[in-house]
């Protein structure tokens, strides 16, 4: 009693307290309340107590359902009938409300027959006991039928902590069951005030996807119900859940074929196609046309391989399709989007008409069916162009609308996509090109004009640039010689922009291309100077026409120079932000790398000069000042030159720039090697380089690697290894460098094993621990010969066994790559003269990383880690055989029989003995993840087993 009024009490406190505080720690006291096994009895009265208020009620069946979902082990078995009589007792006696009460009940009572096989329920389960009751108790039925309804839905409900075999059992109990389901459900039809509760509840049983002959549904009393009772206002909405569920059921994969299944779509089709001349009916609410739109678009996507054939029925569907696509409302229109992407799948692929035989066969019936769908897919690029058309209040607009406009977009570029790839690019581009002149023809030279039409034709033309030919010769020289005419304002320009870059590629190729470059040069000078979005389109449409045309372009690097200046210094009219300046320095570092050796080491020293004389400048006013700059004000030309050595693909010139440059670099790297963001940048700029000049960065290298050896072991930046893995990479099997890299190695390993000692070490530097075993598996990748003999390995070893458990993502997967590489050597070209060094340290702490790794499956890391735990231990099985299998017996027998049953133990120890075997991975990937299953299936049980196999509590020591 004590207990009740303490619940009471902070649900009062929960709800009606003034104080945050108050009512946050009342929120957490009845959270742990809901883990305790008192709960159960308290929840119980308090529902069973006639002088509970709503709040109470609510909280109460909540907490008595998910304690039936999650923690119905913590009861004794005798405990089942009191706990199902009483539930039964409240399902009755909430049987007219509240209504969030009733469904948590049914949801308990749902969640009691997943745990519970038939045969100990009693009264032949569940549905023949609720059979009973309705027939019992005919008063309560509404309530009976919410649990009906639910029954099905939970079949899937993974919070309900049921063992696999038993979801299993329970899936088979409601298909053995549905006969008698319906039949409940076909006698509740009388009754008029639950026809709408009986529909759904059909629609719910619907979805099991359980094979019950086309031919039987096709008269039954429900469907038909369902069918007549399209029309009615009050049960469209549970009419349509059923007819919907009644088109996916005829196209699942376990329906046995369309052909099995035309009974039941000749009874669905008629009907739904009647009513089509609804969707223009003025006198019917969004909310009814929505209804009937769902059933078009539903019935594209489950017949679209039948409407493929293009028959005259199914024509009549894509007419409708249309009709649907053609709603002024966007979400109404868009559900059949999903339709025409997969109808533009089956027309184009050619795995399609693979039944037609030869070559000439295939072509000819792929064309013929592109024709039947042509007139479908034009009038289809003409319905959603008006889309993307800016609202007249964009800018009033709040910035969710902003984004959903955007949403709006995207989707409807996809739809241009899929009609270009049915059409051919040019047939549409000709459409929308119609479009633009028509828009055009309304809009003056002046900003005030209505822009808006225009711009959505271009962007519209500027989606499908990459399904126009790059020869095209009708209408792409047309468009190009109309962009100069637009006017400048300022949305309208930044889809010039855009839409200039797109057609990069069509401006190098196409005979005329060249005489367009000058005047969109010109258009993208404009854009940069407008506004920050605009400018940003310029910058980068400037990067793609560089790339594109670069060889077009070496003739003006002085004009491109001075574009690029002008924007990089931040100086005159340019708007251009420092993040979409590296735009610029790509753009010209493409265009250096067409020219001939001697003039690229020019072109590259000037081209980073505007960002090297700053940096020189900061370093001339001495160390103190240096180190008071911010990150900022060094990062920017770091990120300059980075993408510099990125782009311009001239080994030399780039090895030359990099040693004239290191005694910037050094000073920078002496004075500000505590500062992570100016070294990841800094690093990032060298990583660039060594990737680009490779072998020919001759002394450099020695010092840069030298410089961040000794900073490393002080300042334990993880940028230094991302630095040194790219070294690794190129010069790993090198062997006139292998004493350097040696050295190297074990001095960053060393120096990271000191660091990471335990668990809170590597939660508290996730990154150098996702660094470090990065460049440990490119290590085993590029030079196996120098990482296994060094005295690092085995403290690594160490080192990834305390850290593997780390929550972080990135880290704790780079350690279980790290470990999966290890015990995957011999697979390796250069790995198998290390095996036997391998073997000496990783068998004595086998048993040890096997149980890290079955803890780390069982719960000890997120579910989302599985596959790559899962291929670590499976790989440590092929790589270890029998003794791996020994380890994992070992470690499995320590989890206690109440977690998991000698069978489900069994079948995992079988699927790692195949794995030893040489078994295919995929055919093991499920019993291992139902002991996963098992072992997470609720709190208590994941703690029992990670008590018991206690991960982060072995007694982890390098092993002599």
């Amino acid at each position: 009693m004590e207990l009740q009024n303490t619940v009471k009490e902070a649900l009062n406190a929960l709800y009606h307290h003034p104080d945050d505080a108050v009512r946050m720690q009342a929120d957490r006291w009845l959270q742990d309340f809901q883990r305790t096994i008192d709960a159960w009895q308290v929840a119980d009265n308090l529902l069973h107590d006639a002088s509970s208020n709503q709040e109470t009620l609510i909280f109460c069946s909540q907490t008595l359902r998910s304690k039936v979902q999650r923690d119905f082990e913590e009861l004794p078995s005798e405990a089942f009938r009191p706990l199902r009589d009483s539930l039964n007792t409240l399902l009755k006696q909430f049987h007219k409300g509240p209504p969030k009460v009733r469904t948590q009940i049914s949801l308990a009572v749902a969640a009691l027959a997943v745990h519970v096989p038939a045969d100990d329920w009693g009264d032949g389960g569940i549905i023949n006991w609720l059979r009973d009751e309705m027939n019992s108790h005919p008063e309560f039925i509404p309530s009976f039928l919410e649990l009906l309804r639910v029954l099905p839905e939970e079949e899937f409900n993974y919070k309900i902590a049921a063992r696999p075999d038993r979801r299993r059992q329970f899936e088979n109990e409601l298909a053995s069951a549905i006969e008698t389901a319906f039949n409940i459900l076909t006698a509740c039809l009388n009754i008029n005030e639950l026809k709408e509760q009986v529909l759904e509840a059909f629609a719910s049983w619907l979805r099991l996807r359980h094979r019950i002959p086309a031919s039987t549904l096709s008269s039954h009393p429900l469907v038909l119900a369902a069918l007549s009772s399209l029309n009615s206002e009050i049960l469209s909405e549970a009419s349509v859940n059923v007819i919907s569920e009644l088109i996916h059921y005829t196209a699942a994969r376990n329906s046995g074929g369309v052909s099995s299944q035309l009974p039941l779509i000749q009874v669905i089709v008629p009907q739904v196609m009647s009513l089509k001349p609804q969707l223009r009916d003025p006198s019917k609410d969004e909310e009814d046309i929505k209804a009937i739109a769902r059933l078009f678009a539903d019935m594209g996507d489950a017949y679209v391989e039948l409407i493929a054939s293009g028959s005259d029925e199914s024509m009549l569907i894509v007419h409708a399709l249309l009709e649907v696509a053609s709603h002024p409302e966007f979400d109404i229109a868009s559900m059949t989007f999903n339709f025409w992407h997969n109808l533009q799948m089956i027309l184009t692929e050619r795995e399609s008409y693979r039944s037609f035989g030869n070559e000439a066969s295939i072509e000819a019936q792929k064309t013929r069916s592109l024709q039947v769908f042509r007139s479908s897919y034009e009038s289809l690029v003409s319905l959603v162009t008006f889309r993307v058309q800016y609202p007249q209040d964009y800018s009033d607009l709040s910035m969710e609308d902003q984004k959903d406009f955007k949403q709006t977009r995207y989707a409807v570029a996809d739809v241009l996509i899929d009609a270009a790839l049915v059409l051919g690019g040019e047939p549409t581009l000709k459409i929308l090109y119609m479009k633009l002149v028509e828009a055009i023809s309304h809009c003056g030279k002046d900003q005030h004009s209505d822009w808006r039409p225009a711009e959505a034709a271009l962007y519209c033309i500027r989606v499908i640039s990459d399904y126009v030919s790059d020869i095209e010769a009708e209408v792409m020289p047309q468009i190009m010689s109309l962009l100069p005419k637009l006017p400048h304002q300022p949305q309208l320009l930044q889809t010039v922009c855009l839409t200039i870059g797109a057609y990069s590629r069509w401006l190098n190729a196409a005979s005329s291309g060249l005489s367009f470059l000058p005047a969109l040069i010109d258009i993208l000078v404009s854009g940069m100077s407008m506004c920050e979005d605009s400018a940003a389109a310029a910058a980068l449409a400037f990067r793609h026409i560089c790339n594109d045309c670069k060889k077009k372009l070496c003739g003006s690097l002085d004009g491109l120079f001075q574009i690029y200046q002008t924007a990089v210094a931040g100086e005159g009219p340019f708007k251009v932000s420092a993040e979409d300046s590296l735009h610029l320095v790509e753009a010209l570092s493409m265009v250096i790398t067409e020219l001939p050796s001697e003039h690229a080491k020019k072109a590259l020293e000037a081209v980073c000069l505007p960002s090297v004389a700053p940096l020189q400048e900061i370093i001339n006013q001495g160390p103190v000042v240096l180190g008071q700059k911010t990150a900022r004000e060094l990062t920017v030309h770091f990120d300059r030159l980075a993408n510099i050595f990125r782009y311009v693909n001239h080994p030399e010139a780039v090895a030359d720039a990099i040693q004239r440059l290191w005694p910037i670099f050094k000073a920078i790297f002496d004075v500000r090697a505590w500062d992570m963001r100016t070294m990841e940048s800094l690093c990032r700029a060298c990583k660039n380089a060594v990737r680009t000049s490779k072998r020919l960065m001759g002394v450099t290298i020695g010092a840069m690697l030298e410089e961040i050896q000794g900073l490393y072991g002080q300042h334990h930046q993880p940028c230094f290894l991302y630095l040194s893995s790219e070294v690794i990479k190129i010069f790993g099997s090198d062997p006139s460098c292998a004493n350097y890299l040696k050295v190297l190695i074990e001095s960053l390993f060393s120096n990271t094993a000191r660091l990471l000692t335990k668990i809170q070490d590597f939660t508290s530097r996730p990154d150098i621990a996702d660094d470090c075993f990065l460049l440990a598996s490119r290590c085993i990748r590029y030079c196996p010969q120098l990482f296994f003999p060094s005295t690092v390995f085995p403290s690594l070893v160490d080192c990834a066994m305390v850290g593997i458990t780390v929550q972080h993502r990135e880290a704790s997967i780079s350690i279980l790559n790290f470990l999966s590489d290890i015990f995957d050597l011999a697979n390796s070209t250069h790995g198998e003269s290390c095996l036997s060094i391998r073997d000496s340290v990783i068998i004595p702490r086998g048993p040890t990383i096997t149980r890290i790794l079955v803890a780390c499956l069982t719960g000890a890391l997120p579910s989302s880690r599985l596959e790559t735990v899962t291929y670590a231990l499976l790989a440590l099985t092929r790589a270890y055989g029998l003794k791996a299998l020994e380890w994992a017996k070992e470690c499995v027998s320590l989890i206690p029989s109440t977690a998991i049953t000698e069978l489900e133990r069994a079948r995992f120890l079988q699927a790692l003995s195949d794995a030893a075997s040489g078994a295919n991975m995929n055919g093991l990937v499920v019993p291992i993840d139902e002991i996963s299953e098992v072992c997470r299936r609720n709190r208590t049980v994941q703690e029992i087993v990670q008590g018991a196999l206690r991960p982060l509590d072995l007694n982890i020591v390098a092993v002599s």
